[in-house]
């Protein structure tokens, strides 16, 4: 089983806190998050559904396939999740690129210089 990326986490940390979702056609809803699956199958409670024409409608429970799901919006409270905190001693973001990959390989002994003589090792 493969392990769930950081949003997933993090929408696992909005249950039991009221989110807005939109679904593909258009209907948005607002309400309490009862359960997140890893496919974002999401199930909702005390909903206020705002269909495609503006009426809305206020329902008890509902099941969202994940795949239906155009956005979420979670509260600003999960700002401060600790999975969207970078862990200390981590490097950058990416895997780093150009230039600077060859010199911190230099610096390492591991590449071959750039300009100038070659390297002849004794």
């Amino acid at each position: 089983m493969s392990s769930v990326g950081v949003p997933i986490k993090v929408l696992h940390d909005a249950e039991g806190h009221v989110i807005t979702l939109e679904t593909v056609n258009g209907e948005v809803f607002r309400g309490k998050l009862i359960e997140a699956e890893d496919n974002m199958n999401v199930h909702m409670q005390e909903i206020i559904m705002t269909a495609r024409d503006g009426k809305t409608s206020s329902l008890q429970h509902v099941y969202i396939r994940g795949s239906k799901i155009r956005f979420l919006i979670l509260p600003d409270m999960l700002k401060n999740s600790p999975m969207l905190k970078r862990p200390l001693g981590a490097r950058g973001l990416g895997t780093g690129r150009g230039k600077n990959v060859i010199v911190r390989a230099g610096a390492r002994g591991r590449a071959r210089p750039l300009r100038g003589a070659p390297f002849i090792r004794r």
